[in-house]
Parts: C-alpha cells; sequence; structure tokens
C-alpha cells in the first residue's frame, strides 16, 4: 500500500474530498426579517422525507483545478452506493484518485474493498475522527443548507430541484469551491 501511495505522489494524483448529507422536507429555520412586532410564521408539513446526496470537491495535481461532482438518492446511501459514485468519477478523472474522507461505515463495506482491489490508480485516505473541519466537502453542504434556509418544498421533487440549482450553481463556481478548501482547517496547498 505504501508503494502504491508514493506512485501516486510522483506521478500526481488528483485529491478527491468526499463527504454526504441529508436534505429533509422540514425546513431548516433560519434568522429572517419581519415588520416589527410581528412573529414571522414558517407553514410547513410535518413530513420526514429526504434526499441524500454524496459529492465530491476536486483538485486536480498540475493546474490546481477545482471539480464537483454530486449524486442525489431518495434513500440512505450504502456502500454499494458510494462504490458507484467512486467508478463515476474513475471514469471522469484520469489518472491517480487521492479519495480523503471521513471514518464512515459506508466508506469500508465490501464493495470499497472490492473496487479498491480492481483500480489500483484508486487510493482511499481516511480524516481523523471528529475532524470534519478539515474536509472541504461539508462547506458544500453548509452553503446548500444556506440557500435552502427557510424554503418550503411542497414535495421531494420540488426539493430535488432546489438542490440541483443549488449544487449545479457550485459546480460552475470556482471561487465558492477554491472558499471552500481554503476555509478549512487544511494546510494551504492551492497557491
Amino acid at each position: 500500500m505504501a508503494k502504491r501511495k508514493k506512485n501516486a505522489a510522483r506521478l500526481g494524483a488528483h485529491i478527491v474530498f468526499i463527504d454526504e448529507s441529508g436534505f429533509m422536507l422540514i425546513p431548516t429555520v433560519r434568522k429572517t426579517w419581519a415588520p416589527k412586532g410581528v412573529t414571522p410564521i414558517h407553514h410547513h408539513r410535518y413530513r420526514h422525507t429526504k434526499i441524500s446526496v454524496i459529492s465530491a470537491l476536486t483538485v486536480s495535481p498540475r493546474r490546481k483545478r477545482l471539480g464537483l461532482y454530486f449524486r442525489f438518492h431518495f434513500e440512505n446511501i450504502k456502500a454499494k452506493d458510494v462504490a458507484s459514485f467512486l467508478s463515476h468519477l474513475m471514469r471522469h478523472i484520469r489518472g491517480n484518485l487521492i479519495v480523503i474522507w471521513d471514518n464512515a461505515q459506508i466508506h469500508k463495506g465490501q464493495p470499497i474493498r472490492r473496487l479498491c482491489g480492481r483500480h489500483k490508480r484508486l487510493h482511499l485516505e481516511a480524516l481523523p475522527p471528529y475532524a470534519p473541519e478539515l474536509n472541504p466537502d461539508e462547506g458544500v453542504f453548509a452553503y446548500a443548507k444556506r440557500a435552502l434556509a427557510n424554503g418550503q418544498p411542497h414535495d421531494e421533487w420540488d426539493l430535488l430541484k432546489s438542490l440541483l440549482q443549488v449544487f449545479s450553481f457550485l459546480r460552475r463556481s470556482t471561487s465558492h469551491l477554491r472558499g471552500f478548501i481554503k476555509h478549512s482547517d487544511l494546510p494551504p496547498f492551492l497557491s
């Protein structure tokens, strides 16, 4: 394993930060404005339907180009979904990939081990426990939750449409992606 990592570093590898999060139909309530003396009322249906999202913030080895990849799921994300997402990334990104993520149970399943056995250019690295501030992909989800705060999606398709707008905007905004990396507690590496 150490030999594979040295080869990946020598050849230049894409750094891929991966994380997952869920977005519920019950809106996230944030501070809002209302006329003086009038308490704002936020009407919504009390449903626990959610959309799970897996995303990857990528940094290319030479030009430090940034990318954002994502997938939406109407159920909880499982190890097979993570393996499918990693396969998707490998189809779209050439060269070695160093995936940096947390120690979630879905990152350790049999589908992940099989995928790593088949693809020598895939290298997995776990962040230290309880250190979300080291994963810039957390910034992607924080931004999305702020953007959707106080919203009132009628159903999961309405929520999906809003999520797609936010993630598509972030995919095109390299300044936001760069900001997520710079505001993480990682040592600077984008200069």
